[in-house]
């Protein structure tokens, strides 16, 4: 499932924690000043309140880290064994899954401006754990649902993950605004859930399909789901009165009215255009190599615990490249990391091609040993490629819609890899390959490679700017009226949508001599 790329969490100035510029310094999976999570688990629970730890757990942890990387497998799986469709198919099917998490922005506009019975967080909690139970069950109860049944039973899991996800970003947002020394635990907080989550997921899946076969194994995801509607009775929630639902439209047309000048600034719709080039011209293949992997006759039949041994290992890789990136990288411009990690991923590819024509065998390395080693480098090389566009887009979020604009940043990726698996699956049809035919497969590995390459002459789109400089004009930057994007603690923490306003001169009203320090940074650029 390809919103596994998208776990690193949601709010644009949240990001920004690996940075050095804003202050932090930790992201992903360090803990912040060195100290072990149970320390700063507890100072969370503390500074905040238990129930939105609590929260965090269910939805990165349980949900996006087990529930995404289990889920993976068994749908994999699922789709091989019980529906016994091709992998063009199988891609196709799995991108279509993917549509919600394309659409994140939507989601984020209803927690953000339509409260319902007063509470902004509670009621949609509530609703993604119902959609994820009763999807699931549904799925893993019938005996062999029709393709089109089960297409609405995965997409509607996948929404209620992905409307799970926006809420837990928000409140991020919020208490990292009215909290801002807690950011960097939050963020370590969540990297850590994740990573963990996807370790424990990946671990169990292949051993557990086995056991209980893949429709058994789906029914299982209905627990993260249970845990996420056990977070949203729980969770604490100041309730807004005297709320206007009149204005709702209002408010939706101010939102889309923000995000829209705000991507029609060169600073923004330039990377914008690159990341989805990036992911769109790379075809994503692995339908027909998973397909491979498990075929008896002519494949490497690899078990479904080994499967799952594959991947928990992989993810090993995943956690290294973090560690990588947080302790040697961060500091580099985003241009150079990016023509490193597309070249390298290019050169990463190329490990499938060994491994597919057997080369392997020729220098000694057995099949299981060299698959090991090709899905930890190719983990460790996406994070490598995905941590700076994550930092990249965090400083693409004008102030009071970070979240909601994050969230549409994150969509445009999103729709690039779910155009990235639909341009497979068309490449692997085109190519006859199939559920036992792989003889042209090492030709779908070589174009996916030298594909890779065809990003690289739409680098220029990317900032010259190193990570801790400021990208988007200093005006973008300035909330209306006031410093940018404080919220008092104890306050609703709703954040309103506001479009900058200048006088006749062109001049920013309203402005603190604190805004003002933003101007030097922009000089770097």
């Amino acid at each position: 499932m390809e919103q596994l790329q998208e776990t690193p969490h949601g709010d644009g100035n949240l990001k920004a924690a690996p940075d050095p510029g804003h202050g932090g310094g930790n992201g992903g999976c360090i803990a912040p000043n060195g100290t072990l999570p149970c320390g700063w688990l507890g100072r969370l629970s503390r500074e905040l309140h238990w129930s939105f730890v609590l929260a965090v757990v269910a939805v990165y942890g349980a949900c996006q880290g087990v529930g995404s990387s289990f889920g993976s497998v068994a749908a994999g799986y699922y789709w091989k064994d019980v529906q016994r469709v091709q992998p063009a198919a199988s891609q196709f099917y799995q991108g279509v899954v993917n549509v919600p998490w394309v659409v994140k922005p939507l989601w984020g506009l209803f927690t953000d401006v339509v409260p319902v019975a007063g509470y902004r967080r509670r009621p949609y909690l509530l609703l993604a754990g119902v959609m994820g139970v009763s999807s699931m069950l549904t799925l893993a109860l019938r005996r062999t649902p029709a393709i089109a049944p089960a297409l609405v039973a995965f997409t509607t899991q996948a929404a209620g993950a992905a409307i799970a996800d926006v809420v837990v970003d928000a409140m991020v947002a919020q208490n990292s605004i009215s909290h801002p020394p807690l950011a960097a635990d939050m963020q370590s907080m969540c990297g850590y859930c994740s990573s963990a989550g996807a370790l424990v997921g990946y671990s169990i899946s292949g051993l557990v399909v086995h056991a209980i076969g893949s429709q058994g194994a789906l029914g299982l995801l209905s627990i993260p789901s249970v845990l996420v509607f056990s977070a949203g009775i729980l969770v604490k929630e100041e309730r807004a009165k005297d709320f206007e639902y009149n204005q709702v439209h209002k408010k939706f047309y101010e939102a889309v009215e923000s995000m829209w000048s705000t991507l029609k600034c060169p600073q923004v719709w330039r990377p914008c255009v690159y990341m989805f080039l990036m992911f769109v011209l790379s075809p994503d293949i692995q339908g027909g190599l998973f397909y491979w992997y498990t075929d008896s006759s002519t494949g490497l039949a690899f078990s479904e615990g080994f499967i799952g041994l594959i991947y928990s290992i992989g993810s090993v890789g995943s956690l290294l490249g973090v560690l990588l990136y947080q302790n040697m990288l961060k500091d580099y411009p985003f241009r150079g990391l990016l023509l490193w990690g597309q070249l390298l991923a290019c050169l990463s590819g190329m490990i499938d091609l060994v491994l597919v024509t057997r080369l392997n065998l020729r220098i000694g390395m057995a099949d299981y040993l060299f698959a090991v080693m090709d899905n930890s480098v190719s983990q460790l090389i996406g994070q490598l490629k995905w941590l700076p566009l994550l930092v990249l887009c965090s400083k693409l979020c004008p102030v009071g819609i970070e979240g909601t604009f994050f969230a549409l940043l994150m969509s445009i990726q999103n729709l690039g890899l779910l155009m990235s698996a639909w341009w497979g699956g068309l490449l692997l049809h085109a190519l006859g390959v199939s559920r036992t035919e792989f003889g042209n497969l090492w030709v779908a590995v070589l174009a996916r490679n030298a594909m890779r390459l065809l990003p690289l002459a739409f680098l220029f789109l990317v900032p010259r700017s190193d990570q801790s400089s400021t990208i988007l004009p200093a005006e973008m930057l300035l909330a209306d009226g006031g410093s940018a994007g404080h919220v008092e603690p104890g306050s609703s923490g709703v954040i309103e949508f506001s479009v900058l306003h200048g006088n006749e001169n062109g001049e920013v009203v309203e402005t603190e001599e604190e805004e003002l320090e933003l101007t030097p940074l922009m000089e770097k650029i």
